[in-house]
């Protein structure tokens, strides 16, 4: 049985990867603030830590979960992170600070921790976004941690390569989530305080298929890219956005 951790996998897009890594016979240690009795509902090999994953110690204790319970840790997936809307004149300090340290800095501790127990065919996932490939409006601050996710995954990948250990990031378009509904709910979000005429313009003005991507399929990309499968790819960013920007 392998072994994955994902941050913040409690919620949101991370309950779904934590959820189909579980189903798929994987050992899943899961990092988050909020517990939601997440070990009842995965009886077996399932732990979850209750942690603040913006602080590199937090992410040293899920490896050191991993290691004294399994022994290993065969991928690290990085999925904490924040979405916001903001103006440039309405960015301060504090929520530069916040994002910054939430969508990035997180990664980076959590690849640092890891790498020092990973072996040849271990991978790192970084869950991206296609901001990281394209600015929007009022949204400077999110599509730069996100474009900086995405040089992370790329320098990791030629550094870790000699070792085997691959390094792989994961970007989803808008996926309907709790997380993402409060998000647009804010004063400067796109969504101008009706989400459901939002999410319909967007698939209908957007997305090659008229739809948005699900959790699941969110998770089954991240499972490929885990597997022996993807044994040759390294250093990508794979769009998971139903056509929304073709590449």
């Amino acid at each position: 049985m392998k072994t994955v951790i994902v941050t913040g996998g409690n919620s949101g897009i991370g309950l779904g990867i934590s959820k189909f890594f579980h189903e798929n016979n994987y050992f899943v240690i899961v990092g988050g603030r909020k517990d939601y009795d997440l070990e009842k509902k995965f009886p077996k090999n399932f732990i979850f830590q209750s942690l603040d994953l913006r602080h590199e110690k937090s992410h040293q204790k899920l490896v050191d979960i991993a290691i004294k319970k399994t022994g290993k840790i065969n991928c690290y997936i990085n999925n904490v992170g924040l979405s916001a809307w903001r103006p440039i004149k309405s960015v301060d300090n504090e929520f530069l600070d916040n994002m910054i340290t939430s969508n990035l800095k997180s990664a980076f501790w959590g690849a640092k921790a890891a790498v020092n127990y990973m072996v040849e065919g271990d991978t790192i996932i970084n869950i991206s976004s296609i901001a990281g490939k394209r600015g929007s409006s009022n949204n400077s601050v999110y599509v730069a941690t996100k474009f900086a996710m995405n040089g992370l995954t790329q320098s990791l990948a030629k550094e870790l390569g000699p070792k085997g250990i691959r390094v792989n990031a994961v970007c989803p378009v808008l996926v309907e989530t709790e997380g993402l509904s409060n998000a647009l709910k804010e004063q400067y979000s796109p969504a101008e305080g009706n989400l459901d005429n939002f999410f319909e313009n967007f698939k209908k003005s957007n997305s090659a298929l008229n739809r948005l991507p699900t959790k699941k399929e969110v998770a089954s990309i991240c499972l490929f890219l885990a597997s022996s499968n993807s044994s040759a790819i390294t250093g990508q960013c794979w769009n998971v956005d139903c056509g929304v920007f073709p590449q």
